[in-house]
This record gives structure tokens, C-alpha cells and sequence, in this order.
């Protein structure tokens, strides 16, 4: 049985171009597809917030039309509904990666929020990623790689990886108002090798110990490749 550490938001808000709050927190399909893949096989999972907050939900992210139908929607409801490491989330700055033997980031926009800017999580995926275990990130949640910097650089630079795009953004409607767009960012603050599939399709991209995924639907692709990864541990 493997360990594998959770990564996730704490906020329950991103504050928008015009200073007002959208409500926001981790993305349902991110967390529980993973989080039901990797217990179903049998391995742990340990939740990790910043000052250990009880992570927030997006709550549109279980809206029947975001969730595959409403029994998607009650199926994703159920998975974190009895996901007891959601209660009791360590603290980031309490952490210790060799305790875990992978890491895993779920998205929503609330990394936008957070985990962009925060020290402890930018430490951790330096280590991480500098161990050569496995680190798993989807979504909106490659935007924790911008805590990595240390006056301007990332070890990132240069990895090929993706992220939700500024397209699919843009489709969603969030790129008026959004303070930023996280593709952008990688791009031009991480130097990442960004690659990406047709919006909304399942994509992965692997360099090295690095695995990310474009969007929502590609949090199951990401939790089998994982499980895939930690046979044998």
C-alpha cells in the first residue's frame, strides 16, 4: 500500500479583476476521481492545506450540467462526503514529503488563489520534484508552481507539462474577469515547454517525475497513471 499526499486549496474565493470575491475551492471531479482510483486500489491518501484549513468544494463543480448528469453529480457528492482526510487536513508547513510516496494537486481555481503565492507549497513541489517521486498536478492546480521561484526561477523551467488553457478559459467565461491567466503565467514567468489537446478532451503530459493534466476530465487519467506508477510499493 502506497502513501500519496493530497495538495489542496484552501480557498474558498479568488478575488477578480474588479476586487470583488468569486467563489471558488478545489474542483469535486478532481479530487474524488483520484482520490476513489487510488483507495479503491488500495492505497492512502493524506490531505495537505495551507495552515490546515478544511478544504471548500466548488460548488459549481457539482452542478448536474458540470458533473456528467446528476447521478455523476451524486457519485461525486458521495466520494467526498466519506472522504475522511478532507476533515482533518495536515498543514503544509507540517509536512514531510518522505512520509508519501507521491504527490498529487487537484485543481480548481482556488490554487489561483492560494497556492500560487505560498511559500510552503512552493517548497515542497521544489522538493518534490527535486526526489525524483512521483508529483501529479491538474487543472488550475499548476498554478502552485509559481510559489516555486526564488528570484524570478523555477526548477520547473523547461519541463514540458499543461494546465487548463487560456481557451478553455476563455469558454468558460472566466478570462474577462480573471486577474491573470495561468497558461500565460507558465509561459512567460516559469518558461515551462507548455503542450496541450482540444479543450475539454482528456490530456496528460509526462517529463521525467513530472505528470500533468489539462483539465477536469483528465483527473481519472491522472489517478490511473498513479495507481500504474505505484504497483509494487
Amino acid at each position: 500500500m502506497a502513501k500519496v499526499l493530497f495538495i489542496v486549496s484552501g480557498a474558498s474565493y479568488w478575488v477578480v479583476k474588479d476586487g470583488s470575491r468569486y467563489a471558488t475551492g478545489y474542483w469535486a471531479e478532481e479530487f474524488a476521481n483520484p482520490y476513489r482510483i487510488l483507495t479503491d486500489a488500495g492505497h492512502q491518501v493524506v490531505v495537505a492545506t495551507p495552515n490546515g484549513v478544511i478544504p471548500t468544494v466548488d460548488m459549481m463543480s457539482l452542478r448536474p450540467q458540470m458533473a456528467g448528469g446528476i447521478d455523476g453529480a451524486l457519485r461525486l457528492e458521495s466520494i467526498i462526503r466519506e472522504a475522511e482526510a478532507l476533515r482533518r487536513p495536515l498543514q503544509l508547513s507540517d509536512v514531510r514529503l518522505e512520509d508519501f510516496d507521491a504527490v498529487y494537486l487537484p485543481g480548481g481555481h482556488g490554487p489561483m488563489a492560494d497556492l500560487a503565492f505560498d511559500a510552503d507549497c512552493g517548497r515542497l513541489l521544489t522538493r518534490q520534484l527535486a526526489s525524483g517521486n512521483p508529483l501529479f498536478i491538474v487543472c488550475h492546480a499548476p498554478a502552485s508552481i509559481l510559489s516555486t521561484r526564488i528570484q524570478g526561477e523555477s526548477p520547473f523551467a523547461g519541463y514540458r507539462l499543461t494546465c487548463f488553457t487560456d481557451e478553455e478559459e476563455e469558454a468558460v467565461g472566466v478570462a474577462a474577469f480573471a486577474p491573470w491567466l495561468l497558461e500565460t503565467d507558465l509561459r512567460e514567468k516559469i518558461g515551462v515547454d507548455f503542450s496541450r489537446g482540444p479543450i475539454w478532451e482528456p490530456y496528460m503530459v509526462e517529463d521525467r517525475n513530472l505528470t500533468t493534466g489539462q483539465n477536469p476530465a483528465s483527473a481519472a487519467v491522472l489517478g490511473n497513471r498513479m495507481v500504474e506508477i505505484l504497483k509494487g510499493t
